[in-house]
């Protein structure tokens, strides 16, 4: 059958294997509520259609329900039928764009920080 890290990567729920394994002996992966680092399900563990699958991520938990255990990474389109996306929508504020200042632009002035306090929604000045 197939390993549960090899099917969180097969399903490009990880980029790796390697990351797949190291989320699920962390603690961040949990198999049909029950946590898989845990004996006797560890990252060798196998996977069964039904199955459902939950990845924790800071400020989200993605839900994944096994459609069909593949163990080969395979296209995108293959990989959407392998598995039933079960999670709520990704919250907004984590798809927020980064701000980032340009290499070598060196300090923000006190102007500049003033800016990016009122871009982030922490003024406090008064008036």
């Amino acid at each position: 059958m197939t390993r549960i890290d090899a099917w969180l990567w097969s399903v490009r729920a990880f980029k790796t294997r390697s990351m797949a394994t190291a989320a699920i002996k962390g603690g961040h992966v949990r198999l049909n509520d029950a946590p898989v680092k845990d004996a006797p399900v560890k990252p060798a563990h196998e996977v069964h259609p039904g199955d459902v699958v939950t990845i924790r991520t800071p400020g989200w938990d993605r839900v994944l329900k096994v459609v069909q255990p593949i163990s080969k990474r395979v296209g995108a389109k293959d990989a959407a039928l392998a598995m039933e996306d079960l999670s709520l929508p990704r919250p907004a504020y984590l798809n927020a764009p980064v701000a980032r200042r340009d290499r070598g632009a060196g300090r923000p002035t006190k102007r500049d920080r003033r800016k990016i306090d009122d871009l982030m929604g922490r003024s406090n000045r008064q008036g």
